[in-house]
């Protein structure tokens, strides 16, 4: 998300721009302002249009920012049968949840499905790999995802034997 903050920052700077280029071009006075106006109108706009899109999926092979990231954390995974599948993805390094849409495949869903329910089953994590990948799903054999076991607990440090106390002993 903080990226959306630099591209409407771009996206101002840009407005500003034109919009001063149609002030200062010859043109007539009311022309020029008119101009102005819809500078001033484009900004609420395209702030609008910035936040509604906070809330809907990115389809996955719009993802060109992170292209890199090798694994990420599956959080929730929704289907919304013949048309998208809808995935919760925590990335590497990242806290926030992303919105993802995959097209509609059988395999894709039931592989999936599958490993939420035994990674839910085991109490474990679902780890896909390669989620933005340049190669389509097709190529690569369909979505991959690991199930990762949680961490054992740290084993108790064992207790040393108590100290008995014996009067004939030099340490007092």
């Amino acid at each position: 998300m903080d990226v959306i903050y630099y591209i409407f920052a771009a996206t101002i700077g840009i407005a500003a721009l034109l919009g001063s280029i149609a002030i200062w071009a010859p043109r007539k006075t009311p022309i020029r302002v008119l101009a102005l106006a819809a500078m001033t109108l484009f900004l609420p706009v395209a702030y609008t249009q910035f936040v509604a899109l906070l809330s809907k999926p990115k389809p996955v092979a719009w993802e060109w920012i992170d292209r890199d990231v090798d694994k990420a954390e599956v959080l929730s995974v929704s289907f919304d049968e013949g048309k998208k599948i809808y995935i919760w993805l925590r990335l590497n390094g990242s806290i926030e949840p992303r919105f993802y849409s995959l097209p509609w495949r059988q395999q894709y869903a039931e592989d999936l499905e599958d490993a939420m329910e035994q990674a839910n089953r085991t109490q474990s994590t679902a780890i896909m790999t390669e989620p933005f990948s340049k190669r389509s799903l097709e190529e690569r054999g369909g979505i991959t995802v690991e199930i990762i076991p949680p961490a054992s607990p740290p084993l108790k440090r064992p207790q040393a034997p108590p100290r008995v106390y014996n009067p004939r002993s030099p340490e007092i």
